[in-house]
């Protein structure tokens, strides 16, 4: 499967300068939902520190992830923002974070102004959108304990850490929220997780996951 580039969506210090300027600075604890479906749609974010998941909610109540991530660095709310439409997910803090928030008039003036980053925003509603198309691919074609070890591997290099134990994922996900990113139950993924520890792909210790052996993680994506 195509690798998608997500160094592509990083901004370079002097392009988050000149984002801060246009925006103020907002804090959200962990948990805490930063925009909601149905939303009017009038502003867009720049994550300086922490991680967010992009998220629907089903008609029975489920929590289902859409898209990846989104980490340190990037920009989101970017293409309902642009055409001023009503936001279709929510935007939850899976950790501490902190965003500039810049309203949709302030942020078309820098882009009009920094043509550098109107490119930047290009590339990155592309990347995003390869990026959806890969997770239809993955749900269609991977097995439950294929996505579940695709995502370990995915926030291993997005947000790992290397340690004398292995690499260590950077924040903590419920079984539940890994869940919902992967379209399954919260007793598969105790279980499939069960399965990859006792084969010594990954451990699991005070409840961070630590990479142990990428490459038998990876046998499991077929």
């Amino acid at each position: 499967m195509e690798s998608i580039n997500h160094e592509a969506l990083a901004l370079d210090d002097h392009e988050k300068d000149l984002i801060r300027e246009y925006g103020i600075v907002v804090h959200y604890p962990k948990g805490q939902i930063i925009f909601s479906e149905g939303d009017t749609a009038d502003r867009i974010y720049l994550i300086e520190e922490g991680f967010v998941k992009i998220y629907r909610i089903t008609p029975d109540g489920r929590r289902v992830t859409v898209g990846s991530m989104r980490t340190s660095g990037q920009l989101m709310g970017l293409a309902e923002t642009l055409y001023h439409g009503e936001r279709t997910c929510f935007a939850g803090a899976i950790n501490d974070a902190t965003l500039v928030v810049v309203r949709k008039a302030r942020f078309e003036e820098l882009l009009v102004n920094h043509p550098s980053i109107a490119i930047k925003v290009a590339t990155t509603l592309g990347v995003r959108m390869r990026e959806a198309e890969a997770i239809i691919q993955e749900m269609v074609c991977f097995q439950v304990p294929g996505r579940l070890a695709m995502l370990l591997l995915k926030m291993s290099e997005r947000a790992g850490v290397e340690t004398e134990t292995g690499t260590k994922i950077g924040f903590r996900l419920t079984h539940e929220e890994i869940a919902c990113m992967i379209g399954t139950s919260r007793q598969t993924v105790t279980s499939l997780l069960n399965i990859f520890r006792q084969e010594n792909s990954i451990a699991i210790e005070d409840k961070e996951v630590y990479i142990l052996d990428p490459d038998k993680l990876s046998k499991w994506i077929v």
